[in-house]
């Protein structure tokens, strides 16, 4: 999971805890969070007649993406270019190039921290930092560890008084505002790429998907927010649905979807109408702070603006957060380094390539490796050394 994501916030977070709880791990850290977010819509049972389903799901998924992030990159990789020669052009980096780099990734990180500050005014940047540090170390190297990464997030937060409707309102309103960044970046790079080249049929289609998907989810919310029969007619909707797809899945479970709706009408307006402004500026300079750390890598190995624009690394970067966001791997591993380097390297001579697929693997390297050390020592410190992230921690 990348900086621009500080708790897994798509659609299949009841999915993935409820799968979680077959690990005795994971529910000592999920079980919370499961608490959380499932008491708003009064969910009161949800059972499986086979306790073994969800562990032989869970270990195939993990053997799945395991075989394909080693095949991305044992045979897919090595295609484009030998890890050799991607060594030499990350080895020719110059000190500038490398400090470029190195304050690119620092500022998309303080950004992801300065996002998640503006959905929860409550906390402050330090105790985003742990937060948004520990869920991607625990969500960069676990298969599926969303569910644990919310329980960590979780476990922070409410050790700072954070109280669960604020941490639902967080996920919730964090999570839309990611989608919508996801679904418009295609647009604007399309927009953007114009100006410099003729856009491909994959990014037309894409910005077009996106930008459908986009006016849908934004005229959806708009219309929740400011229309509570608009709000009670789509929870009897997603009521029929979600009771008709646990009928399928042989699940027992009761919903109050239409009550929930309402709820988090009046939460979530109240936010928007507040802070609205604010979350989007912040979300969209995560989002662009992430691309320009590719962009530093693409510079730092060598690359000029004739081999690969900027317009052009935007529009990659675009088409990749979108193919992305079903997570089939953890963070993305493998599947983002393969779309970016196959789109940059279209008509690249051979030296280019190189180039292209070392800026790729430094550009995924300063984003997904350093969250897991500093996750750790975040996690230690929240355990050990509370006062230095909360000066007046509450009582465990």
């Amino acid at each position: 999971m990348d900086q621009t994501t500080p708790a897994p916030p798509d659609g299949t977070v009841a999915v993935a805890i409820a799968e979680s709880v077959t690990e005795p791990v994971a529910v000592a850290l999920a079980e919370p969070v499961a608490v959380s977010l499932l008491e708003p819509i009064n969910v009161t049972a949800v059972t499986t007649t086979d306790r073994g389903r969800p562990r032989v799901r869970k270990i195939l998924r993990t053997a799945g993406s395991i075989v394909l992030v080693a095949a991305i990159f044992g045979f897919a990789v090595p295609h484009f270019a030998s890890y050799r020669s991607v060594w030499a052009s990350t080895n020719a980096m110059s000190w500038p190039q490398v400090l470029l780099v190195a304050v690119a990734a620092v500022a998309s990180m303080a950004s992801t921290w300065i996002m998640i500050c503006s959905v929860l005014p409550s906390i402050r940047l330090r105790e985003a930092a742990v937060v948004n540090l520990g869920s991607n170390a625990v969500a960069n190297t676990l298969p599926a560890g969303g569910a644990l990464a919310m329980g960590v997030s979780w476990a922070m937060l409410s050790s700072w008084d954070v109280s669960t409707a604020q941490y639902v309102l967080y996920t919730l309103v964090s999570g839309i505002w990611n989608v919508f960044a996801r679904l418009g970046l295609p647009v604007l790079a399309l927009l953007v790429l114009a100006t410099a080249a003729r856009p491909g049929a994959g990014l037309i289609a894409a910005a077009a998907v996106g930008l459908l998907l986009l006016a849908a989810l934004a005229a959806g919310l708009g219309l929740l927010v400011r229309s509570e029969a608009f709000a009670f007619r789509a929870g009897r909707a997603l009521q029929y649905a979600a009771v008709t797809g646990c009928r399928l899945a042989r699940r027992r479970a009761t919903f109050d979807v239409p009550g929930s709706l309402l709820g988090f009408r009046r939460q979530a307006g109240a936010l928007i109408a507040a802070r609205g402004w604010r979350i989007t500026v912040a979300t969209a300079a995560a989002n662009l702070t992430l691309w320009l750390v590719l962009l530093a890598c693409l510079r730092g190995v060598g690359l000029s603006q004739a081999q690969v624009s900027w317009q052009t690394s935007l529009a990659a970067y675009a088409f990749v957060r979108l193919l992305t966001v079903l997570p089939i791997t953890p963070g993305g591993v493998g599947i983002t380094e393969l779309g970016l380097i196959g789109i940059l390297a279209v008509g690249a001579d051979h030296q280019a390539t190189a180039q292209i697929t070392a800026a790729v693997l430094l550009y995924r390297a300063v984003t997904y490796l350093p969250p897991i050390p500093l996750g750790a020592i975040a996690c230690l410190a929240w355990r050990y050394a509370p006062a230095l992230i909360h000066a007046d921690p509450a009582p465990r």
